[in-house]
């Protein structure tokens, strides 16, 4: 890594929920932390779910978010990498955003490696045990048959059937709650130990929960990370100077 740079992560923004002011908020708070960070960031991941809902027809995307979009596009422009990583939520991006904006996408966990450590970056749906109509789901969604079917709707339809979806999802989950459920149920940590039977990672870098956790793997000197939600008063980034990986506020900062 360069000297005095940082690669800096964060997860689930959810732009679009839960009306068009909030969102705004939301946003402007996005915008003066990327603007913030630009000044020693080597690279930056933004781990999924940064939008409720996109679907990128073949002439027309989603309305809004100008102020985001053209923040990352000025970051990418000055040479540093920013990556963007499908959710649950956002799985319908293409290649607008690399064109236009200069983003790298990825739709599958990578591995990267820094001075030595080496980290597994993803949004974390789909993994570890359980949720076998889920994992039918993504992958039904991901098919081209179900992307070229939903491309025929008209997009005043489709977009409201796609932000009525995720706003079902969305609320579904609060009232269920987001809690830990303790590491022998939490399935993203029992997944992080599965792969450290294969490969050793010193980090797991995840969001998807909507919970901030900085949890060590048992027995190992490994770490799960979950990077949390944008929704709360206080959001959470994590940054990694080369040495040390810690979990920050937006508040503190």
């Amino acid at each position: 890594m360069k000297q005095g740079k940082k690669i800096y992560f964060a997860s689930d923004f959810h732009l679009g929920v839960p009306n068009y002011e909030k969102s705004r908020e939301r946003e402007k708070m996005i915008v003066e932390w990327l603007d913030r960070i630009k000044n020693d960031a080597q690279e930056i991941f933004l781990v999924g779910d940064l939008f409720d809902f996109w679907f990128e027809y073949k002439q027309c995307v989603p309305k809004g978010y100008v102020r985001f979009l053209g923040k990352i596009a000025e970051i990418t422009d000055s040479g540093i990498p920013v990556h963007f990583f499908t959710g649950n939520h956002d799985m319908w991006m293409f290649d607008y955003l690399p064109n236009e904006i200069g983003i790298t996408l990825h739709k599958k966990p990578i591995f990267k490696e820094w001075n030595g450590k080496k980290f597994f970056i993803g949004h974390g749906d789909g993994l570890g045990p359980g949720d076998r109509f889920y994992k039918f789901l993504k992958l039904f969604f991901n098919s081209k048959l179900c992307q070229w079917m939903f491309a025929r709707i008209h997009p005043n339809l489709g977009m409201g059937v796609g932000n009525f979806w995720s706003r079902k999802s969305r609320i579904s989950n609060l009232e269920k709650g987001e809690e830990f459920l303790g590491e022998e149920k939490e399935w993203l940590y029992i997944y992080c130990k599965e792969v450290l039977e294969k490969q050793y990672y010193d980090f797991f870098i995840f969001g998807h929960r909507h919970l901030v956790l900085d949890l060590k793997i048992k027995n190992t000197n490994s770490r799960y990370i979950n990077l949390g939600e944008w929704f709360t008063e206080n959001p959470h980034f994590a940054s990694f100077d080369g040495e040390n990986l810690t979990l920050e506020s937006i508040k503190k900062n």
